[in-house]
């Protein structure tokens, strides 16, 4: 019985002196790594001299320089239509022609009514030399005494009407001749011929077809003669970025039906009018039209293609810079604190200034020393698609931290404990 019991508390002295050991196993794993710091994973690079061109990106469509829309300016049956879609014109080549009888006629009636005038005005020309004559010799005779004064001032009252008469005619004949070259004027523009070399890139009407003239209407849009050798792009510019842009801006434009071929282009018109969508409305846009001339062209360019144009608004060389996702924005509680406060724990880096909002932000970029993450306050000028101009705050070959995003935009503080996984030193000059 003895060594029974001696065996059961043994075991127990085992079970226990086993449970102590491992509770204080625990306790010096739990200290020793609530002390460990927690090192963050980032990437780098360093801070290079480069080029740096800022673009503006815009979307549109391609469309002739020079195009001409053919419309009537009389009404009538189209008698002849020599020209289809996509032939090619030169100017004066007729275009269309349209029935000329009902015109024809009032030209031959203007023209009759002209040659009775003018046989109306020749006989109040001898009328009138008659008159006169007789009043030059009432007068001769008055002043020898030998007329009344009566008989003068009858025969003065008979010129003086015959005269009248024949300038009332002679206007008459005036407007005979307006109403003749008007008559003719519409019996020539039943003929409408090319306004320039060019293609016919849109026909709206068959022969046959009656058309409207434009005299009290739009009129009938009967096709459109375009120069297709000189195209242009088309595009809307948004009001924050249109200001960037000058004429002479170099551009170039990918056209979805042509890939990845870039176009070369140059920028020739800004519009000065507006134009808004959604007026009203939380989703009103406001842009601008800009034109762009293309400088390379091809055969197989068709106007209304849907094209992307990037506009290189400003280039400066040789000039210090970071890639984009490195500048972030705090504001100036967090620097002064050294952390980040709860209210910006989830927002998104942002790179540029609001200048609307009421909290002042600071842009700032994280660069490493001794293995730790400091804080640079930075100013910054215009940006390309990967790199953003530093204008002071750093110096060349610093080592900046350019990712993980989760780290620069949350986890990074100054003095943050960092292990650089995958360095990418681009830091060659004039590379973008």
């Amino acid at each position: 019985m003895a060594n029974g019991k001696q065996k059961k508390s043994k075991k127990k002295l085992f079970i226990f002196g086993g449970l102590g050991i491992l509770v204080v196993a625990l306790v010096l794993i739990a200290f020793l790594g609530g002390s460990k710091e927690n090192i963050i994973a980032v990437q780098t690079e360093k801070v290079a001299k480069r080029d740096i061109t800022q673009t503006v990106t815009a979307t549109g469509t391609i469309n002739p320089e020079f195009k001409v829309i053919i419309t009537p300016e009389v009404t009538g049956e189209i008698m002849k239509l020599p020209v289809e879609e996509g032939d090619k014109v030169s100017k004066g080549e007729l275009l269309i022609q349209i029935q000329a009888k009902t015109y024809r006629a009032q030209k031959e009636r203007a023209d009759a009514v002209l040659q009775s005038s003018k046989a109306t005005l020749s006989m109040r020309k001898a009328e009138l030399d008659k008159v006169k004559s007789d009043y030059n010799r009432i007068k001769e005779l008055h002043a020898k005494g030998l007329s009344s004064n009566a008989e003068l001032e009858a025969s003065k009252s008979t010129y003086l009407s015959q005269k009248a008469l024949y300038e009332a005619q002679e206007s008459n004949v005036l407007q005979s001749k307006a109403s003749v070259k008007e008559a003719a004027d519409k019996l020539s523009k039943t003929s409408i011929y090319a306004p320039m070399d060019g293609t016919i890139s849109q026909l709206n009407v068959e022969l046959g077809e009656r058309v409207l003239g434009s005299g009290f209407s739009q009129g009938t849009n009967i096709m459109t003669v375009s120069d297709l050798n000189n195209m242009e792009a088309t595009v809307e510019v948004d009001e924050n970025d249109v200001v960037l842009i000058s004429v002479g801006d170099t551009a170039r434009i990918q056209i979805d039906a042509f890939g990845d071929k870039v176009f070369r282009g140059i920028v020739t018109k800004i519009g000065n009018t507006a134009q808004t969508a959604g007026l009203g409305t939380q989703d009103q846009v406001v842009n601008f039209e800009v034109r762009i001339k293309l400088l390379d062209l091809d055969k197989n360019l068709r106007p209304g293609m849907s094209c992307t144009a990037k506009i290189e608004t400003e280039t400066i060389n040789n000039v210090l810079s970071v890639p984009l996702q490195s500048v972030t924005a705090r504001n100036e509680s967090e620097l002064m604190n050294g952390k980040k406060s709860k209210k910006n724990n989830n927002k998104p880096l942002i790179v540029k200034k609001d200048t609307k909002s009421k909290t002042k932000l600071q842009e700032i970029v994280f660069v490493v020393k001794n293995g730790k993450a400091d804080i640079a306050r930075v100013k910054t000028g215009i940006s390309d698609d990967n790199y953003i101009q530093i204008k002071s705050g750093l110096k060349e070959n610093q080592e900046v931290v350019t990712g993980s995003y989760r780290a620069i935009s949350r986890e990074l503080k100054k003095g943050s404990p960092v292990r650089v996984e995958k360095k990418r030193n681009k830091g060659m000059r004039g590379n973008n």
